[in-house]
């Protein structure tokens, strides 16, 4: 049990530490873009009509405490992001934990909806098709596989609006009714979003699905040939038993710790899905910050907390691994 303890003290630390190295990254990044927020705001204000001078943009950098040197506004930002406090948006003058609100979490649980539905149906599709010698099987999950990986997200979301379009005259676009869209938090608005939700998660995972089975199938066939489980079908061990007791154990190690790799690509697809659903989430907004509006401390507020996510993913990922294989938590303390 100490062990175990030292171990997961140890998976903490090197996420923090994670943390902190991705967030002077992407602080650098927002530093690099040309001009700062200060002069993105008041540019933005001359465009409405109004006089900027010099001494205005000076004005507004210490206002902002942009005079301050690089890593006295790194720590500053980065305790502050900690605390979920991410500044003020540089074009909209909101509160980014404000304008954020519930979005980036429902956006998050779309992205994990995704992944639980995608492991939910390639873990047991494809530890079947690696146990079975149906040529008929195989060959059919090999095509949806294949289908999968090579059809865009985007023009699967486009096939599905345009069928519901024709056939059912919805387009299946939003999040939200039109009644709930601004409404508080409710059980009536929770049901609603269910009954829209469906859409982009279906969509997310179409290739997080495809990808995830063609990996438990490889895993799994490379384990079924291995000889202690030769060994153990010997012993008299078989069927279900036999399959989940030893392949699909050593094999869906890797798989368990690739699910903070495969929310990120699925968070990736996102702002595509988002464009075309219109959905008004982080995607979304992630879109209009770096390719309209050009606002690097929304931006850099979205990528934090999904780095944020998926590193908190990983470490709980790590500790199912080393209550999974004790093999895991002896490896680090070596």
């Amino acid at each position: 049990m100490l062990q175990f303890g030292r171990f997961v003290m140890v998976r903490a630390m090197m996420a923090i530490i994670t943390l902190i190295i991705v967030s002077l990254v992407v602080f650098t990044l927002m530093e690099l873009v040309p001009g700062d927020c200060a002069e993105r705001y008041l540019a933005f204000k001359n465009t409405q009509g109004s006089g900027i001078s010099l001494e205005d943009i000076e004005n507004e950098r210490q206002r902002l405490g942009l005079d301050r040197p690089f890593l006295t506004r790194w720590a500053s930002w980065i305790v502050n992001a900690f605390q979920g406090e991410y500044g003020d948006s540089c074009i909209l003058r909101v509160n980014i934990a404000q304008l954020l609100g519930a979005k980036f979490w429902v956006s998050l649980g779309v992205c994990l909806a995704s992944l639980a539905l995608a492991y939910a149906i390639a873990i047991p599709v494809g530890i079947i098709s690696a146990a079975s010698n149906n040529p008929y099987l195989n060959n059919g999950l090999r095509l949806f596989s294949y289908l999968g990986l090579a059809m865009p997200n985007f023009l699967l979301a486009l096939m599905i609006m345009l069928f519901s379009t024709v056939w059912f005259g919805e387009t299946l676009t939003g999040l939200f009714s039109r009644e709930y869209r601004d409404a508080p938090w409710d059980w009536d608005k929770f049901v609603d979003l269910m009954k829209h939700a469906w859409l982009p998660i279906f969509i997310l995972g179409w290739s997080a699905t495809a990808f995830a089975l063609q990996t438990v199938r490889a895993l799994m066939s490379d384990e079924i040939g291995k000889l202690y489980v030769t060994a153990a079908a010997a012993r008299g061990v078989f069927g279900r038993k036999l399959l989940w007791r030893y392949p699909a154990r050593h094999a869906l190690g890797p798989i368990v710790n690739s699910l903070g790799f495969d929310l990120n690509r699925i968070f990736n697809e996102l702002p595509i899905v988002a464009l075309i659903l219109t959905l008004t989430e982080a995607g979304a907004l992630l879109i209009e910050a770096l390719a309209r509006s050009n606002d690097q401390q929304l931006a850099g507020a979205i990528i934090f907390l999904l780095t944020a996510s998926i590193v908190t993913l990983n470490f709980f990922t790590d500790i199912l691994l080393a209550v999974i294989d004790p093999r895991v938590r002896k490896s680090i303390l070596r």
